[in-house]
């Protein structure tokens, strides 16, 4: 008989040498059978340490962990957020090796690889090195190996954090079969469009349950404090100008760009937008109308009713004003730039230009080539062949010289984990050439500017993902560059802490700060003035968000069913033969 897991009054407390932290406090929940339940919040909501207690990797210092069916066993199976995944074996040996460590009968591995191989996709890469697989494939590959043996409940701790929207649905889709099986997952997320797609959700902050229920009822609870604004042309300036003076405005919660709309999320007891919009001189020509409230909305109501977003006013941060320079001064420029390694092309042919203080965003699936051309823009990896200008240098000759003017944050990016924020920072500007006396005045302006100055002496190592990202960029601005280069820098990161980091990037835009971002969300991706959505190494589609989506699906379509429509047409037009060649 399927059954599920019920978890009562869950508190765990960690003590370090410098400090006591509580990760859960009176947590209960219940995973049902057949059902997906999503354990959403923040970093450093406590999340995984609850995945944990629940798998029976850590004890609770208090509560309980009980089957939902009394006297019956089940089977647990458990893929944690960094799979363990022997990347110098082929898909083929990790599954047999998971098969082993599990005593899957020999007799029955046959037919189970089979189903998973058809279940996942992998079949045709099953000689493919786990390390030349994609971020998407990894995740399937963890996937496949954590259902060696069915399970009777299945716990996911963000399996979709560096998933590109593709892969993510294909997840998604495989995990949904699942429970036709009768089998209680739980999927934990930073993401809030993911609750949508679960049966139920907890959300956690801080280590406590802030609200539970079906995503529907919780989304109610905005129902009548939701309106959209239809923005003018598709000029993404313009867009920001309102976005930014909305948020500014009495009683609103949230100001999010969708598209061609602008979601406004009021407070409680804020005032009604047709009358607070209407009093903003620069917001007069457009007329407010109720929209459906989304589970994303009611997240962010809950916390500023529990003062735990702070304003997200753009600061003004520590960059050079960049003058009257001419907005249309072209400061990258790329023609037919290709990367080769060996008889794999990574790049093939990319050409694009991107202006002084614009933000332009590269999309793709993972292995697209985005962040193998980021590394030739930066001057890190060498072109195989084509041409790339950076801030009017040419990268074959003066790949030093460009280097010094842009600002670079890695997928993953680096940090030493056993040295405070501020010997990081220090780091970082000491590389850039600054020391003395300048490199610590430039470290505290900085420091103040992104907010990290309570956080300065704490080891990196022991930061939060949100306080890390923060770091890191402020570390890559340390020189005052001229360009942005930012890869991925919001993966895994809650809604509240990207809407502060894009609060940033649009200010810094605004000082004519160059930004080049990818990103897998695409919703974030409507803040891109322009943007290059890239497959399999080649340009597939460019122009401004609202050019993609209009191309693809008509004006009101999603940046995201844009994006998918031109993968599978792609796909459908030039079928991928590469497997184990690759």
């Amino acid at each position: 008989m399927p059954t599920g897991l019920r978890f009562r009054a869950i508190s765990k407390t960690f003590v370090t040498e410098t400090r006591k932290v509580q990760a859960l406090n009176d947590v209960s929940g219940e995973m049902m059978p057949g059902k997906i339940t999503g354990l959403v919040g923040p970093d450093g909501a406590g999340k995984t340490t609850l995945v944990r207690v629940l798998a029976g990797l850590l004890d609770a210092d208090s509560g309980d962990v009980s089957l939902s069916e009394k006297g019956s066993t089940a089977r647990i199976a458990y893929m944690p957020q960094k799979f363990g995944l022997y990347e110098d074996l082929s898909v083929a040996e990790n599954m047999t090796l998971y098969a082993d460590l599990n005593g899957l009968n020999p007799d029955l591995r046959n037919q189970r690889f089979a189903e998973l191989n058809r279940f996942t996709g992998l079949g045709p890469f099953q000689h493919r090195l786990a390390g030349n697989l994609s971020g998407g494939m990894k995740q399937k590959l963890g996937l496949a190996c954590t259902l060696i043996v069915a399970p009777d409940i299945l716990l996911l701790d963000e399996p979709s954090v560096g998933v590109d929207p593709v892969s993510r649905r294909e997840l998604w889709s495989m995990v949904r079969a699942l429970q036709g099986t009768g089998i209680a997952v739980l999927w934990t997320t930073a993401y809030l469009d993911e609750a949508d797609g679960c049966d139920q959700v907890i959300l956690l902050y801080e280590g406590a349950v802030l609200d539970h229920g079906a995503p529907g009822d919780i989304s109610a609870q905005v129902a009548q404090r939701t309106w959209r604004v239809v923005l003018p042309g598709a000029e993404t300036m313009r867009k920001r100008d309102v976005q930014r003076a909305a948020m500014a405005l009495p009683g609103v919660v949230d100001a999010q760009i969708k598209g061609r709309n602008l979601r406004i999320v009021m407070a409680e007891d804020g005032v009604a937008p047709p009358t607070s919009l209407s009093n903003l001189a620069a917001l007069r020509q457009f007329t407010p109308t109720p929209t459906p409230p989304q589970f994303e909305d009611a997240y962010l109501a809950a916390m500023r009713k529990k003062n735990l977003v702070a304003s997200s006013a753009a600061p003004t941060l520590a960059v050079d004003e960049r003058g009257t320079a001419a907005a249309q001064d072209i400061v990258i420029e790329t023609q037919d730039l290709s990367k080769r390694f060996g008889t794999f092309t990574a790049v093939d042919r990319f050409s694009f230009a991107v202006r002084r203080g614009e933000i332009f965003g590269l999309l793709g699936p993972n292995g697209a080539g985005k962040s193998t051309t980021f590394k030739m823009l930066c001057g890190l990896v060498p072109p195989s062949s084509g041409s790339a200008l950076v801030a009017g240098f040419d990268l074959a000759t003066a790949r030093a010289d460009a280097r010094g003017r842009i600002g670079y944050m890695a997928q993953k990016f680096a940090y030493v984990a056993h040295l405070s924020v501020a010997q990081n920072m220090e780091f970082a500007g000491g590389v850039y050439g600054l020391s003395g006396e300048g490199l610590k005045t430039r470290a505290r302006a900085v420091a103040i500017e992104f907010g990290l100055t309570p956080f300065l002496d704490q080891n990196c190592g022991e930061l939060p993902l949100g306080i890390k990202q923060r770091m890191a960029l402020a570390c890559a601005v340390m020189h005052k560059p001229d360009i942005l280069f930012l890869d991925e820098p919001t993966s895994g990161v809650d809604p509240v802490t990207r809407r502060d980091f894009w609060s940033r990037l649009n200010a810094m835009a605004d000082d004519g700060t160059t930004i080049l971002i990818t990103s897998h969300f695409l919703d974030e991706a409507e803040y891109c003035d322009r943007m290059s959505i890239i497959y399999r190494g080649r340009q597939i589609a460019a122009g401004s968000p609202d050019d993609i989506k209009s191309a693809q699906n008509g004006a009101e379509g999603t940046l995201e069913e844009a994006f998918i429509r031109l993968i599978e047409a792609h796909d459908r037009a030039e079928p991928d033969t590469r497997a184990d060649a690759a």
